[in-house]
């Protein structure tokens, strides 16, 4: 399926139809065609029309494979409609992939771990952008607040996605923009369609805002230990620089989701709740999905990207 669409896509858009999507929601196919569909609303493919963006039939095909998506997100999640005891559970620590690196992870696999992460850090809060206009009051203004130092304060050297890119040329990775596309595996690009999915649909704008609190919350104690493995490994400073930051940034970034956003969003419209929760489940689904991938790869010796760096 995705072979038929990148050849669809570098010709001139047509009514021409898609093919329709497989079964497999989480698997790489699907996912792979609807990180492609999505990227066309970022900053697209040198050898794709930019009129295919908004072309219909790409539309109705893009539908299809979130149809599947976000049914299969639905059905492997709790639900329920208890944002704060969702929020509360994120305070308990899980040390994951980061708690491996630290104790006991190896260069190789570092390097790995910054490939995996590498297609949503070059474009770190690109998606949450799409919330904003879809907010309004307190809820839109503390976010503006969030985003601004995501976007590096005014200065671009700044921008965490330039701290990635920095990161990644430090540990000796291709820092292009989409250079690793083809190297991860389908956990790895499930979280980042999952935002874009929140991001794009207005009704969804619940589960975005959840999906960012998730992330806000739980990054800290991760970069401490990301911080942790890396100066033990004696990696380059741009590396530990980028962890250092999100200690740092998401301390202050936790407390302003949690009670400016958080707060007023469900204040003023308490029927998004649940979708607040699926935000946070999903989230939490999608980075077991990953973190069990690369897991019981590095058990066994083996690679856990699709080809190496």
């Amino acid at each position: 399926m995705t072979e038929a669409l990148f050849t669809t896509l570098s010709e001139a858009p047509t009514g021409a139809a898609l093919p329709c999507a497989p079964v497999d929601a989480y698997g790489h196919d699907l996912q792979l065609a609807l990180y492609a569909c999505y990227e066309l609303h970022y900053q697209g493919f040198p050898e794709v029309s930019a009129a295919w963006e908004w072309n219909p039939e790409l539309l109705r095909f893009r539908a299809l494979l979130e149809e599947a998506f976000l049914g299969a997100l639905r059905r492997d999640t709790p639900g329920g409609d208890d944002v704060w005891g969702e929020v509360d559970g994120l305070l308990v620590d899980s040390p994951g992939v980061s708690g491996h690196l630290c104790d006991e992870g190896e260069w190789w696999q570092m390097r790995e771990y910054f490939v995996h992460r590498s297609i949503y850090h070059l474009k770190e809060a690109d998606p949450h952008a799409w919330v904003l206009p879809r907010l309004r009051g307190k809820a839109k203004a503390a976010l503006v607040a969030v985003e601004y130092d995501e976007f590096g304060g005014g200065r671009a050297e700044r921008m965490h996605s330039q701290l990635f890119a920095d990161l990644m040329d430090g540990a000796g990775l291709d820092s292009g923009y989409l250079a690793h596309i083809d190297d991860v595996p389908a956990p790895a690009l499930a979280v980042v369609n999952m935002m874009s999915l929140f991001g794009l649909h207005r009704g969804l704008r619940g589960a975005l805002v959840g999906h960012f609190a998730a992330t806000e919350i739980t990054t800290g104690p991760a970069a401490k230990r990301m911080e942790k493995a890396l100066e033990r490994m004696g990696a380059h400073p741009v590396c530990i620089r980028f962890y250092t930051e999100h200690i740092e940034a998401d301390a202050v970034h936790e407390q302003v989701l949690r009670h400016d956003v958080l707060g007023d969003l469900l204040h003023h419209e308490p029927e998004l709740a649940a979708d607040v929760v699926l935000g946070i489940q999903a989230t939490g689904l999608l980075e077991t999905h990953l973190a069990d991938h690369v897991m019981a790869c590095w058990s066994q010796g083996r690679s856990s990207l699709l080809r190496s760096p």
